[in-house]
């Protein structure tokens, strides 16, 4: 209802909309990486799936104003993406791992682990939005990191950033847990001049210290009480 309602104001007033996409319309992908061009494997009856069809149909809608009503659209496929002033508490796996590691807790692993993600550092991100904005391609595109990791292979980088001695905790997996997820971004590299330039080792530790502040100052609150 969000992206109708914009969507409606650029109608009426010229301007050029963005969509924020996300690589979930992708769903539990059958092509690896995933290319602009796939349309998915979703389940639309999930548990899940109310975000995934939520950003499917908002890319339905944004399209129509576009050829329907000629209104100026961009379209960012954005893939998992971390850095400084996340919610401590927001359920992203980085953002767990990092916080219950400062914490003293295990980090939280669901299933085996053995499932993928891409990370990309915020920065990289705006820099992507940027371009697309600037840019005479409506897309979508995809705006990702295309390193990618394990999230056994997340947990070892985040104690090897916060603390040797962190352990994990092994849950029973969510439903409908996409196994792999990685963005070819040609597409980004060739019409938008755009590729990621931050490491997963060198954003991480930028991530942390803001975490480590806010949450001591979290407990130092506490502790006054």
């Amino acid at each position: 209802m969000g992206t109708l309602n914009m969507l409606g104001l650029a109608k009426r007033i010229g301007a050029r909309f963005l969509l924020t996409s996300t690589s979930e319309v992708y769903g539990d992908p059958l092509e690896h990486p995933q290319k602009e061009t796939y349309w998915g494997n979703v389940n639309p009856i999930g548990e899940r799936s109310c975000y995934d069809e939520g950003k499917r149909t908002a890319e339905t809608l944004t399209m129509d104003y576009h050829r329907g009503d000629g209104v100026e659209v961009r379209i960012a496929r954005i893939f998992n993406t971390y850095g400084p002033r996340m919610c401590l508490d927001d359920g992203r796996v980085v953002s767990n791992f990092v916080a219950q590691v400062i914490r003293k807790q295990p980090m939280t692993v669901y299933g085996d682990g053995k499932q993928t993600r891409s990370f990309q550092y915020v920065s990289d991100l705006v820099n992507g939005l940027v371009a697309l904005m600037d840019g005479e391609h409506v897309g979508p595109f995809n705006l990702g990191n295309p390193g990618e990791f394990t999230m056994l292979e997340l947990a070892e980088v985040v104690k090897a950033t916060i603390d040797s001695s962190a352990s994990i905790e092994f849950r029973p997996n969510t439903a409908d847990d996409p196994h792999m997820r990685k963005p070819d971004i040609t597409k980004a590299k060739e019409l938008l001049n755009w590729e990621p330039k931050v490491p997963l080792k060198e954003g991480l530790p930028l991530m942390v210290n803001d975490f480590r502040n806010r949450i001591l100052n979290e407990d130092e609150g506490k502790g006054m009480k």
